[in-house]
């Protein structure tokens, strides 16, 4: 999700944006993935060639935290769903931003009041959650923590705007906001079905993309999202409902198991080609 958060940044609300990743190779395949995704607009017309290379000329990548955050106004974190990993990552961040910088979460499960507690500003953390691909999905929800002040909210609604998003703000702070909640049991069904053998990954995604009109198949956004992102989310949630409606389900387990996490591995449900190819063989 962080290389399609900082393109939308770059090209669409013109921000300078730093692009940050644990290793350098990571930070290469994100720039690969814009560049790929810049020429598809290119290609169909919706973006000049000029403006490509303009936002591609905003992006900054780093492997260094202190180069990445310092002096930015907002930090938008789209680490792994882990909590531990993001409240450690949480706690040095706020060490080197300013007292006044924001600093968004785009996680779909992990409460914003706990990662807000990691730093000495909660009124300053928020949850902005995109959707996968950012570059072209138009909601952003908002989410409070139990401090997040208006002004915080102020913020990131007009950052939003800014990257011509709509906006919903949850009131409370619950895992999985609005949108997870109702998806997460459905993506899990979905891959019931296959590890049942009831039928083929791509009859499912053919049978809701037609019966439900959803523009992507679940089991293909299952890949897009990754399948450890969404092992992690599942298992996030049934520590925190207790509902086994959320229990991953064991083909999910053993695919994360073998390394098959979908687009940012090559494989998952489907064939990508290649690591973070963001389109399937065939």
């Amino acid at each position: 999700m962080g290389h399609g958060i900082a393109q939308v940044s770059a090209q669409v609300a013109g921000y300078e944006v730093s692009l940050l990743d644990v290793k350098q190779e990571l930070v290469e395949r994100g720039l690969a993935m814009i560049r790929e995704s810049l020429a598809r607009f290119v290609a169909k017309g919706a973006l000049s060639q000029a403006e490509a290379d303009s936002a591609l000329s905003r992006i900054h990548p780093t492997t260094d935290l202190a180069e990445a955050v310092g002096g930015s106004q907002l930090v938008i974190e789209a680490a792994t769903e882990d909590p531990g990993l993001k409240l450690d990552l949480y706690r040095r961040v706020s060490d080197r931003i300013a007292p006044d910088s924001t600093f968004a979460s785009n996680t779909s499960s992990i409460s914003i009041t706990l990662l807000g507690s990691a730093t000495g500003h909660p009124e300053n953390v928020v949850g902005m959650h995109f959707f996968n691909p950012p570059q072209l999905m138009p909601l952003i929800e908002i989410i409070r923590g139990a401090k997040t002040s208006d002004a915080t909210v102020a913020v990131v609604r007009g950052v939003a705007a800014a990257m011509k998003k709509e906006t919903v703000l949850c009131k409370k702070d619950s895992p999985g906001i609005i949108v997870n909640r109702i998806l997460v049991p459905a993506l899990n069904e979905a891959t019931l079905l296959v590890d049942e053998g009831v039928a083929d990954p791509e009859d499912v995604d053919k049978a809701i993309a037609l019966g439900l009109n959803w523009p992507m198949g679940p089991l293909k956004l299952l890949d897009y999202v990754g399948l450890d992102t969404a092992l992690n989310i599942s298992e996030v949630f049934m520590a925190e409902f207790q509902d086994g409606k959320y229990r991953p389900s064991p083909l999910i387990k053993r695919m994360v198991r073998a390394g098959l996490l979908g687009r940012k591995s090559g494989k998952g449900f489907y064939e990508w080609g290649s690591p973070g190819s963001t389109r399937p063989r065939g």
